[in-house]
């Protein structure tokens, strides 16, 4: 199931879907050094050693917290998480290919499913300029965060869309282990995560890697590549016929 490259995704190409899910942050934006600080500061605040940190990528903010801190503390300890988060959004942009393919995907059926809190997720949004889809579905949304299914199921839902029919864009163990477990095709970028840790349909860089197509059959990926050379092919054969 894992691969790397334009091989991989050209299997994936063959296919077509009924809709597109995203994760938002380190998939459509650039959030991690706003996330670095503001865990460091809190695990500065709560006597939590940093590398107790790791291995949470991708996780919602409060399931993290209650896999750190004991029981009478973790209420506190969420809330000052969440208010550190909202507060330090500098910095925050949107990854190479992200506007683009929400741009692509426009009149399809699209969705952010993302480990934000709806005021987080807005406040990234907000400070990165991205333009999301209709559908945003946030850790306020579902009992079960990321890695369970909840996410995604609820992101389909709302489309109206058959999960197997989904394609999930991810950059997190625990957001493809999320999207397999709701039954999603599963495309993964290397924008944090190293491609050996993603178990994913097809691996590439980034969201400029790849072109989504909205077809009157579904939604379509294909490599840049090969949509640029199609379209470059399309472009100089209407050339050739409008100087005959």
């Amino acid at each position: 199931m894992v691969g790397y490259g334009y091989a991989v995704l050209d299997q994936l190409a063959n296919r077509v879907f009924e809709a597109v899910l995203f994760d938002m942050d380190g998939t459509l934006i650039d959030s991690t050094s706003a996330v670095i600080r503001s865990w460091d500061r809190w695990a500065a605040e709560h006597d939590i050693p940093p590398i107790e940190l790791a291995g949470w990528h991708g996780v919602p903010s409060a399931s993290v917290v209650r896999g750190l801190l004991p029981t009478d503390r973790q209420e506190v300890g969420i809330a000052r998480i969440h208010q550190i988060e909202i507060a330090d959004v500098d910095g925050i942009v949107v990854l190479p290919g992200a506007t683009e393919a929400l741009d692509a995907l426009s009149t399809a059926k699209t969705a952010i499913a993302t480990s934000c809190t709806v005021p987080l997720a807005w406040a990234r949004i907000r400070a990165s300029q991205l333009v999301p889809p209709s559908v945003l579905v946030t850790a306020d949304d579902i009992v079960r965060g990321k890695p369970a299914p909840d996410p995604y199921l609820e992101a389909a839902r709302r489309l109206g869309a058959d999960p197997i029919q989904c394609l999930v864009v991810e950059d997190a163990p625990a957001g493809l282990e999320s999207a397999r477990a709701a039954g999603c095709a599963t495309l993964a970028v290397t924008t944090t995560t190293q491609p050996e840790d993603l178990v994913a349909d097809a691996v590439v860089k980034d969201l400029s890697d790849v072109r989504f197509e909205v077809t009157p059959a579904g939604i379509r990926v294909r490599p840049a590549y090969l949509a640029s050379a199609t379209q470059g092919a399309a472009e100089a054969t209407a050339s050739e016929g409008a100087a005959r």
